[in-house]
Formats: structure tokens, sequence, C-alpha cells
């Protein structure tokens, strides 16, 4: 005699609808799926479907550890913190664990704010090119607190303007980056959790002073300062 198909259930998670079997829910006794499961007082919406007060994006993933006893996220994924706190209200341990091994964040890192500045302009093609425009930077500044500086930027932080004063908690506005490649920078901070809240920019008056020997006076007209404030909370 055939086995008899497995009963098909619908859940309701925060408005998200899902569709599994019975003996997923149950795979994990103590969980509370599993416990909802077997409680006729659990709630349910209005066409009888048992409903979690929770978020329903992140259950996929509650549902899919249920299922094969893993844990798989996109490459892209952010919400590490946030899907823990759900493994833990569903009474999933391994769940819980697992999201926490698969953060690539460090559990106690520094909080904290950087901001990284760059004066520059753009450098005029030459040999037939004239009228292409090459961004020119001149130094990338760091300006925060030096132990987070030195966290995020390592060996490519130019401390020569600010040397250590042995201060623990000392703040500086005087590094600079050894490269000049922006997005190398932000690539960096962005690598160590700092996220981009604000930025500025303004242009000068180029031309009206005189030069320097050396600077063209074109490549002047076109000076300008940006800045970029970025946050690890």
């Amino acid at each position: 005699m055939a086995d008899a198909p497995p009963e098909v259930l619908e859940l309701n998670v925060g408005g998200v609808h899902y569709a599994t079997t019975r003996d997923t829910l149950i795979r994990e006794p103590d969980s509370l799926p599993a416990a909802a499961l077997q409680d006729p007082d659990h709630p349910r919406d209005a066409r009888g479907r048992i409903f979690f007060d929770r978020d329903g994006v992140l259950f996929r993933y509650v549902l899919d550890y249920l299922r094969d006893g893993g844990l798989v996220l996109p490459e892209c994924f952010r919400e590490h913190k946030r899907l823990a706190r759900e493994a833990k209200h569903y009474r999933l341990v391994g769940l819980e664990n697992a999201v926490r091994e698969a953060d690539p964040r460090p559990p106690n890192r520094e909080r904290g704010c950087i901001t990284v500045g760059y004066r520059g302009s753009f450098a005029f093609g030459r040999d037939g090119l004239a009228d292409v425009k090459f961004r020119k930077l001149s130094r990338i500044l760091v300006c925060g607190k030096v132990t987070l500086c030195r966290d995020v930027f390592g060996e490519t932080l130019n401390e020569s303007r600010d040397p250590d004063h042995g201060l623990a908690d000392r703040y500086t506005s005087r590094f600079f980056l050894k490269h000049s490649f922006i997005e190398q920078a932000f690539d960096m901070l962005q690598e160590n959790g700092f996220k981009l809240t604000a930025s500025c920019g303004s242009g000068t008056a180029g031309g009206a002073a005189e030069l320097k020997p050396g600077v063209d006076s074109e490549e002047n007209r076109w000076n300008h300062y940006n800045e970029f404030v970025f946050v690890r909370e």
C-alpha cells in the first residue's frame, strides 16, 4: 500500500503566506512552529492559516532551515542580527548559532564615525584628447578615532603628519592614505561594516589668485573639495 502524501499546511507570517508540510514544522520538536501546530488556541487568520506575528520576509530562511537542517544565505545578506532574533523567537537554537557564525562582522566591534575627504581637480587630456577630463586627486584625508582608522585602513594609512602620542582614545584629522583611489577607500570602509550617511562638496574660485609654479590654470579652475561621513553602528 502506497504511503499517504504528506499533509500540506498554510502559514501566515506577518501577512506573507507560506505553504509547507506538517513533517517540516515538527522537525524541531521544541520549536515554536511545532508547538503552534499542536496548540488549538494558537492564533489563526480568517482562512484558518496558522498565524505568526513576525517578519514575513525573514521567515523564508526559518522555513529553509526546518526543511534542510542548514542555513544558506544570499551573498549580499546584511540582516544577520534580525534573523538571529527571529531564530531565537522560534526557539531554533541551531539556526540562531548558524546565523551568528555566518555573520562576517565581528560581534564586539567598535562603533564610530570616520570622515574621508579629498581635494581634487580634473587633468585634461593631451595628444589630441584635449576635450577629455580625468579626475585628479592630490590626497585622501582621513579623520576620526585613531583606533578605528587603523582598524579599517591598516597599512594604507599614512600617520606621518600625526604620530602616535600614546593616548588610547585619541582622535585625529591629520591622517591620509598612501594611495589616491577613493573607491578603494570606500571598499575598505564597506568591508568593515561602515555605511555612508552624509556627504558634501564645494568648489573653489580658481583662477582669481596668482598660481603657484607648475600649476595648470585650467586645472586650478576646476579645484573642488568633497567629504564623506561613514558610520558603523
